[in-house]
């Protein structure tokens, strides 16, 4: 026997001689986890939590957001600037079922998040309680695990399991919802011990080799190759891996929405956004690929436009680590079921060196096209009001594209995403397959704590922002320095676009009447500014960026100014129209 196995069964000796209440084993395994901040809301069912809370703030950063959706889509913007689980506390009842959107935008987009409720004790459960409510049953469809303890006994190692399930294989959402009395029942606390294993969960899968042998046999004989990455590239920490796969095969690149920032913008290989919203020439060119290799990404209906017209010209090769999405949406010809950070390095082995020059030319052609009837105008106009590009283009110019970018739900998401410079990962957060509007304020706040030493700039339009505008207190109490960037167009502008182009321009409840949002900023002490003209836009922009503290900045835009290129819904990638 080891010395080192002989300590470490002395300290479990030693812990089995200590007893501690359950709200402390949940603080003992925060801490265990290296989990450093926790945003969350107190109440009566999670009072215990907070209690023991107390003697462990020199260990743990609490964070008092306004509103549990807040908290968690915090705890969302945590995880994706940091790389590590975000974790949430909330109340029962309302307190547990303000977390429902949350998980459901965490579960789409894969984010690691450990949320813990508190519960009424064991004794009340299906009595209707006061603010009882079933929060197990409730967000099941939108958990990767959820769990209720009704036994202190139990809390190490369901919150070992927790960790591990939110942050291994696909990400995603946990609920752990806590009873009262495990929360001050007093039991022999034997240690921490993090979970390795759970025998009916397989996150990281055995390759099979023969698959990839397979997908870089077509790779080499394609003439027409094409590369479309998405988010696994980055929770698999494979930016590198993507790269040099890239480099040696030459082959032409796209990203999603979500795999934004995967790819530095300005990479040669980098031909654009995929999607309804994206870039002309990946989009057309996906149906005139003879290989198309999708590398952690799921096929969702925005990029794919009519499944029955998508790329059925091509052999599809499927690199993803959950086996659910291969065959899900597009009939992989070769699944290369796996870890991208493992499977692409095995690829690129087998890849020749190669250069598509002539096919990466087709691209830049289809690129000048979408500059000339879109791009040149949106970024430079020269009409009296402002575009939301060139508001992008002036920001790209003063951050050089090394900033967090966060944005909410709309035109401006789509406009940000089109054209953000980013130079390095984990630099774009936004609500990808959920959608959610009043996602970009709080998941900014948490953007900024998972990530202090970058800018966090959130770029939100005057309908989301009041979605969730309470969490300017949060901002206001624990300080936070978001840059809040309002794209105003006095319209919920992405519905008002499908209204004008879709329903003979029958404007149904979209025009919205907004606050003061400067007086509203500076009632909870943060400064800011409104700007109405062009000439004043680039000093209003650096005066922001460059002031010490949260700030907020309305810009004025067009009010009718639509996002074009655009993939109709029940059309084909191939039918995008530029105007």
């Amino acid at each position: 026997m080891t010395l080192e196995t002989t300590e470490a069964k002395d300290a479990r000796a030693t812990a089995a001689l200590t007893q501690k209440s359950g709200s402390q084993a949940v603080m003992e395994a925060l801490i265990h986890e290296g989990v450093d901040t926790v945003f969350g809301y107190p109440g009566g069912a999670i009072m215990p939590i907070y209690d023991a809370l107390y003697d462990y703030t020199d260990k743990l950063q609490h964070i008092l957001v306004r509103h549990e959706q807040g908290g968690i889509h915090a705890a969302q913007g945590y995880a994706r600037t940091s790389g590590r689980v975000g974790v949430a506390f909330a109340t029962s009842g309302p307190g547990a079922t303000n977390l429902v959107t949350g998980l459901a935008d965490a579960m789409i987009d894969s984010n690691p998040i450990v949320c813990i409720t508190g519960q009424v004790f064991a004794s009340l459960l299906g009595t209707d309680a006061f603010q009882e409510t079933d929060v197990v049953n409730i967000t099941t469809p939108v958990t990767k695990w959820n769990y209720q303890v009704t036994d202190a006994n139990e809390i190490p190692s369901v919150l070992a399991k927790a960790f591990y399930i939110a942050k291994t294989g696909r990400p995603g959402p946990v609920l752990i919802d806590i009873t009262k009395n495990a929360q001050l029942q007093l039991f022999d606390y034997m240690g921490y011990e993090p979970c390795k294993h759970i025998r009916s969960y397989r996150p990281a899968p055995i390759v099979r080799k023969e698959y990839v042998e397979e997908a870089a046999k077509a790779i080499n004989a394609a003439k027409k190759p094409f590369v479309l990455f998405g988010q696994g590239i980055i929770l698999g920490k494979a930016e590198q891996e993507l790269k040099t796969f890239l480099e040696k095969t030459g082959i032409p690149a796209a990203s999603t929405v979500m795999g934004l920032s995967a790819l530095e913008t300005d990479h040669p290989l980098h031909v654009g956004m995929l999607g309804m919203h994206g870039n002309y020439a990946p989009n057309v060119m996906t149906n005139e690929c003879d290989v198309l290799i999708a590398i952690g990404m799921r096929f969702d209906d925005r990029v794919t436009g009519r499944l029955d017209k998508y790329a059925k010209q091509a052999q599809v090769i499927h690199l993803d680590i959950d086996p659910a999405e291969i065959d899900k949406n597009v009939k992989a010809h070769v699944p290369v079921w796996g870890d991208c950070k493992e499977t692409l390095p095995l690829l690129t082995s087998l890849v020749d060196q190669t250069d598509h020059a002539e096919w990466l030319a087709q691209f830049r052609e289809l690129e000048k096209e979408e500059i000339k009837e879109v791009i040149q105008d949106e970024l430079n106009p020269t009409g009296d009001v402002m575009t939301m590009g060139e508001v992008i283009k002036v920001l790209n110019e003063l951050t050089g594209g090394d900033a967090v970018v966060v944005t909410d739900v709309g035109q401006h998401q789509m406009v940000t995403c089109r054209y953000a410079k980013f130079n390095s990962s984990k630099s774009n957060v936004t609500s990808g397959g959920l959608g959610t509007m009043g996602f970009g304020l709080p998941a900014a706040i948490g953007a900024w704590y998972g990530a202090p030493e970058r800018d966090v700039v959130a770029i939100i339009g005057d309908g989301g922002i009041q979605m969730t505008i309470q969490e300017l207190g949060t901002i206001m109490q624990f300080g936070a320095k978001v840059k809040i960037l309002i794209l105003n167009n006095e319209f919920l502008g992405m519905v008002r676009q499908w209204q004008q182009l879709f329903h003979d321009r029958r404007y149904s409840f979209v025009n919205i009447t907004s606050p003061d949002f400067v007086a509203v900023a500076k009632g909870y002490y943060i400064d800011g500014n409104k700007v109405t003209e062009r000439e004043k836009l680039k000093d209003a922009l650096k005066t922001m960026l460059d002031h010490d503290g949260a700030y907020l900045l309305e810009v004025m835009v067009g009010k009718e100014n639509n996002v074009f290129p655009m993939v109709a819904q029940g059309t084909s990638v191939s039918e995008i129209r530029l105007k």
